[in-house]
């Protein structure tokens, strides 16, 4: 399955890239038509809509690290008190020139609107209604999204040790289910919500996506299924500020706007006409994202979307120790974003680390051997840090 696996190197995910294609099709000299060709051109247009616009990173923006933090909150952010700051916080961390000015414009509105739904709840004398809450746990969050049957419940017990209901007939999926899906030494937690349709997407669902670190829509390659699943995801996503990309980011034109970065997971691909069901998706619905084929009766498959999970998460792992202690705990690294630095690492530590934090020493293949940084320092995936205050 080309491109569907990383380099086997000590940074194996460090240089991993989305390809536009999970693997290679083999050839085919006839056209497959759908019984509703008008249908799935609309479809496929709503696909194209759907796709980010230009990234932040081909706009004079130069936004920094303390505002892309801020930013990374954001999406994140669980109540209007939480995204209030953050947006406060992304408005003092902006560059102010003219390449801005749009976006300052924005973060003003926004701040604004977050006082004034801040303001009303008060003036109500009630807060926000009870917001459902689903505890982080693991290096990363992977929403599984689909249609009926798709089988999220059983990608969800393949992959984790999780004992969710499963069935032959829809809807069988009714509460947000969470498992953990070990990785080498880290573990991501995979969590499988109710299905989505055109009429029923539910609220919670829409919440989850911006703030999950990866969104993998399951889309079942049975002859009943394949046309009906994308249809069904995607409508309700192309309504609102919610969008799937190859890559999480908010639009710098709209902050409103949010892109989770998405790959797309063709279940079922143990059936005999997968591969024709597969060429169908292709031509009717074009997407940019990774995308692979999986089985839950093929551990080869279940293997190869693991990885696929850990490095689209795009993690950097971190081994600490104390000046006394010889080896590092190998066993419960820190994990960052690749590109973050050892600050945030010191944070996750204990708030002490990253206040009075003076300098850490670090060993890294094949270029550190306990060297003295700073933290600004941005760590390499497995480095060895020995903090000191």
């Amino acid at each position: 399955m080309a491109g569907a696996s990383c380099r086997s190197d000590r940074d194996s995910c460090c240089g991993w890239k989305p390809q536009p294609r999970g693997f290679e099709m083999p050839s085919t000299n006839r056209r497959i038509r759908w019984p509703n060709e008008d249908a799935l051109d609309r479809l496929s247009d709503l696909v194209l809509s759907s796709l980010p616009a230009p990234s932040r990173f081909d706009m004079p923006a130069n936004l920094t690290h303390k505002y892309l933090k801020a930013e990374r909150a954001y999406r994140r952010a669980a109540t209007l008190d939480d995204e209030l700051a953050c947006l406060q916080e992304m408005f003092r961390e902006l560059p102010k020139h003219k390449g801005t000015d749009k976006l300052q414009a924005d973060l003003k509105q926004k701040i604004s609107r977050a006082k004034q739904d801040i303001e009303q709840q008060r003036q109500r004398g009630v807060g926000k209604p009870a917001v459902f809450r689903l505890a982080r746990q693991g290096a990363g969050r992977v929403l599984l999204i689909g249609g009926p049957n798709a089988g999220k419940s059983q990608l969800l017990a393949s992959l984790t040790r999780a004992t969710p209901e499963i069935a032959p007939y829809p809807f069988t999926t009714r509460e947000y289910t969470p498992g953990m899906m070990p990785w080498e030494d880290v573990a991501v937690q995979i969590v499988d919500p109710p299905p989505l349709t055109a009429h029923l997407f539910d609220s919670i669902t829409h919440t989850l996506i911006p703030a999950a670190h990866l969104v993998a829509p399951v889309v079942a390659l049975r002859p009943d299924d394949a046309p009906h699943h994308p249809q069904e995801v995607l409508p309700p996503l192309a309504a609102t500020k919610t969008r799937l990309a190859s890559n999480s980011h908010l639009d710098e034109n709209d902050v409103g706007v949010s892109y989770t970065r998405t790959i797309l997971a063709l279940n079922k691909s143990d059936l005999s006409d997968a591969v024709e069901r597969t060429e169908m998706l292709h031509d009717f619905c074009p997407c940019e994202m990774p995308e692979y084929l999986v089985s839950a009766q093929d551990p080869n498959t279940l293997d190869v979307l693991r990885q696929a999970i850990f490095c689209s998460l795009d993690l950097v792992r971190v081994y600490t120790k104390t000046p006394r202690e010889k080896t590092p705990d190998y066993s419960n690294p820190y994990t960052i974003g690749r590109g973050q630095t050892l600050l945030e690492v010191a944070e996750q530590v204990h708030q002490d680390f990253a206040q009075n934090l003076k300098y850490a020493k670090v060993w890294s293949e094949p270029t550190h051997s306990g060297t003295i940084v700073k933290a600004d320092y941005v760590p390499r995936d497995k480095d060895v840090v020995e903090f000191h205050t």
